[in-house]
């Protein structure tokens, strides 16, 4: 495979690739829906959940429990922990709260949790289409639906983040804000914006002949690069990395010297070095930013590309979606540019 950087501005080639940059497009649209459908179904439960006792302890169970303990931990009043496995942890019971976001509906797994939660008699906060195998296991006094209907995780999440700021059991976040900072993405990274001023588009050629190594220096923006570097390795078909820097240090201090006479044709061409993709959401923190400088410095020693995706506007769930929404877009962009030699 070789990458052609004509097509990430030419029509017919765009058009093949319509369906993906269409539903990335839409990814402000898709949590304004949530966030609308979820205000309406659950009137007055914020209230009635901000009057009760505190949970003695949150546990966010199954797919994207990581996502949201990386946002409420610093806020939570009461301890909370992210179980991704199946089941919940021994001690659930009646005092703690479930959070489970199933989006797509059909989850066994999340089904099979949210129905051992109603069992235990704890609180069940779930997100997912109201008619749905996990829905049809959602059924309590003490259970609280967010319906959803897009499937989109990031849209489920950010309705159950609103939720539970509203509960008192997080800081703020505005369903809003993310929808525009995405819908902000939508229009720099626009099929129809030309590379010169599609920051996407920019990034795809700086990763197209390189293992992408993507940092994120915060909780939020080093979850972006996990998900961003699935996204490559989906588009491209290419290995990407996501690390922490002590992780990602060593692959750039073995880069090999560039060979300026090597034939990128050559299975063992210029595609066996490194590329740094760094998430930058922002972070005045003195450890992010003497990490950063530290991954740069090294990466510049070994003549080694840095690629930067940059968001530094809004709330930390916003950052996170728009570099989120950023490398998938440049995940699609490198997929469509990719072609047989």
């Amino acid at each position: 495979m070789w990458f052609d950087e004509s097509r990430l501005d030419d029509e017919r080639a765009l058009a093949g690739a319509d369906a993906r940059l269409r539903a990335l497009a839409e990814s402000g649209a898709r949590v304004r829906r949530e966030a609308q459908a979820a205000a309406e179904a659950v009137d007055g439960r914020v209230q009635e959940a901000r009057e009760r006792p505190r949970p003695r302890a949150v546990v966010a169970a199954g797919a994207e429990a990581r996502l949201l303990r990386a946002v409420l931990e610093a806020g939570c009043p009461v301890p909370l922990v992210a179980w991704s496995g199946p089941g919940l942890p021994g001690w659930t019971g009646s005092l703690d709260l479930v959070v489970v976001l199933a989006p797509g509906g059909d989850d066994v797994a999340a089904a099979g949790t949210v129905a051992e939660a109603v069992r235990r008699g704890a609180d069940v906060l779930v997100a997912c289409p109201p008619a749905s195998l996990v829905a049809d296991h959602a059924n309590g006094r003490d259970v609280v639906l967010l319906p959803t209907t897009s499937g989109d995780p990031l849209a489920a999440a950010v309705v159950a983040l609103d939720f539970l700021a509203g509960a008192g059991l997080g800081r703020s976040t505005d369903p809003e804000v993310v929808a525009v900072a995405l819908d902000d993405v939508a229009v720099r990274c626009s099929p129809y914006r030309d590379i010169a001023g599609n920051p996407a588009k920019e990034a795809a050629i700086g990763l197209a002949d390189a293992v992408p190594l993507v940092w994120g220096g915060t909780p939020l923006a080093a979850r972006a690069a996990r998900r961003v570097a699935e996204a490559l390795r989906a588009g491209s078909g290419r290995a990407a990395l996501a690390g922490d820097a002590e992780q990602l240090l060593p692959v750039l201090e073995a880069a090999r010297p560039r060979d300026v006479f090597a034939d990128p044709f050559d299975g063992d061409g210029g595609a066996s070095r490194p590329v740094l993709l760094v998430l930058d959401d922002g972070s005045d923190d003195p450890r992010v930013r003497e990490q950063a400088g530290h991954l740069r410095a090294v990466a510049a020693a070994h003549d080694v590309r840095v690629v930067e995706l940059r968001h530094d506007d809004g709330g930390e769930v916003a950052r996170y979606s728009s570099l989120l929404l950023q490398g998938r877009y440049a995940a699609a962009y490198l997929g469509l540019g990719l072609v047989p030699a």
